[in-house]
């Protein structure tokens, strides 16, 4: 695995150090958003960003390593910044669309956050969205994939992975190489992030002439027992989830306790070892996950090398899925700041010119507010482990 991800050092490297020698940014004290003193301990200026995400629901493995790498994002920033300071507050959404609403009328009249990092999942940002448009917020999110998010118009709106419409044809493709699948199963949970995700997956199936069918599940439900039934009747090579590891584990189980031995796959919603947790070790052997995400993973890459051993001083564990996303989201919006910029408009307008190399990728941003690199990555749970197993174009099956 270490050789793997060692070729990974041409394509991506640790977004270089930020310089942020400050004071020329006193001007910014004047600013309505920005509070005089908090958190500086000298005088200085402090600006507030927001994190929303899933950090106390069920799917909360999939938003605290983001979270944590945005932290140490502003972490670093605020020990070498002698002007400005950062503070970032934590919205915790639980996923939920309409939890988040409030949350983030909240952070934009009360708290007067100057950027947003997130939100996590495609639905709150879908609600959200128009409640920072209108608030003139710019957001940065590492994790919500839905495409359509970008074909709001938001001026104000980016997103540092590729979206699900290249990440759900590039599985499909994969698996139908890896596995030669003629038939396939597609399952969602209903939900905005979930099924387009899958309808991605099945479209692209039917493109390269596989036979598909559907079904989607209640992600509030525990009782899958019949879609169990409707997939072991169809006898599919490859079965395609789309929704998050809670979910995905419980009809992991009781698709192998029903006799399905069909290969498992999901997308990044599922890339987390509470997978294996959720569908018991003997079930999640062997399924398949793809994620637009990288997870360094003990890496020799001097860079990401790096980021692991500062997240693992820092957190005390190893950073996970969208660790490397939400440092570089966050860094987006501090290297603007870094630059001078001190109200969200300016900081809107400075994201539109960033280009530069991140942990994860390079993060430039395009037109609509989607991120120009497209990378998929595959994992692969084995023994228990979330392995990596190469980009799609390079991955192979175990």
């Amino acid at each position: 695995m270490r050789s793997k991800i060692a070729r990974l050092g041409g394509i991506v490297a640790v977004g270089t150090a930020l310089t942020l020698g400050l004071a020329a940014c006193g001007s910014g004290s004047g600013d309505s958003s920005a509070s005089d003193g908090q958190g500086g301990g000298d005088g200085a200026t402090t600006l507030k960003i927001g994190f929303m995400g899933d950090l106390t629901g069920e799917n909360s493995a999939l938003m605290i390593p983001p979270s944590q790498g945005a932290q140490l994002a502003v972490d670093e920033f605020n020990a070498k910044s002698t002007g400005v300071k950062v503070e970032l507050v934590k919205y915790d959404s639980q996923g939920n669309p309409d939890q988040a609403v409030p949350l983030a009328q909240k952070a934009v009249t009360e708290d007067k956050i100057v950027a947003m990092v997130g939100p996590g999942f495609s639905g709150e940002s879908r609600n959200v969205g128009p409640i920072l448009e209108e608030g003139k917020i710019p957001s940065v999110t590492g994790s919500a994939t839905n495409p359509a998010l970008a074909d709001n118009g938001w001026k104000f709106w980016h997103r540092v992975v590729a979206n699900d419409a290249i990440q759900g044809p590039a599985i499909a493709d994969f698996l139908v190489k890896a596995k030669s699948a003629k038939k396939a199963f597609v399952v969602d949970d209903a939900q905005e992030y979930g099924a387009g995700l899958a309808d991605a997956v099945a479209k692209e199936f039917e493109a390269q002439g596989v036979a598909v069918e559907r079904d989607k599940i209640d992600p509030n439900g525990s009782d899958y027992s019949s879609t169990v039934t409707k997939v072991k009747a169809a006898s599919p090579d490859v079965i395609y989830y789309g929704g998050y590891y809670a979910q995905l584990g419980r009809l992991l189980k009781q698709l192998r306790d029903g006799g399905v031995t069909a290969t498992v796959v999901s997308g990044d919603g599922a890339v987390d070892k509470e997978l294996v947790n959720a569908a018991g070790k003997e079930a999640a052997e062997g399924a398949v996950l793809g994620c637009p995400c990288l997870i360094p993973f003990g890496s020799d890459v001097p860079e990401l090398k790096e980021f692991s051993e500062k997240y693992k001083a820092k957190f005390g564990g190893d950073p996970l899925i969208y660790a490397t996303e939400g440092y570089d989201a966050a860094t987006a919006i501090l290297k603007a700041i870094e630059a001078g910029n001190t109200t969200p408009e300016k900081i809107n307008d400075f994201l539109a010119t960033v280009d530069f190399k991140g942990v994860s990728k390079q993060i430039k941003f395009g037109p609509n507010g989607d991120i120009a690199a497209n990378v998929i990555h595959v994992y692969q749970i084995k023994d228990g482990n979330l392995d990596w197993l190469g980009d799609t174009s390079q991955a192979q099956l175990g």
